[in-house]
């Protein structure tokens, strides 16, 4: 049986994007400055990260001004959530082939 990872999720730093994301409600997202807190990536390495997957689809940026300060929300996509749960059964599918291999 072949497991198909996503390649793009696969990544630790964007997994670990993605997994924060997937529980929120459809519409909600974090802030950059939360997500970089859960992750524990520099403000680059994240965004470049956040970048990946805004060009796959798996997520939407939004970009406001709070009072003058700028403030990036990052949101997942019903096609990156989808992305994240085939994923997550990918990898689910690994570990249990490894148990009964063993």
């Amino acid at each position: 049986m072949a497991v198909e990872l996503d390649d793009i999720i696969h990544q630790p730093l964007r997994l670990k994007i993605m997994a924060a994301l997937n529980p929120l409600p459809a519409t909600a997202g974090l802030e950059f400055a939360r997500l970089k807190k859960l992750t524990g990536a520099t403000d680059g390495n994240l965004g470049a990260h956040i970048e990946t997957l805004s060009k796959a689809g798996y997520v939407a940026v939004d970009k406001a001004f709070v009072g003058k300060k700028p403030q990036t929300t990052v949101i997942a996509t019903a096609a990156g959530r989808g992305a994240f749960a085939r994923h997550v059964a990918s990898l689910q599918e690994l570990i249990a082939a490894s148990s009964r291999d063993n």
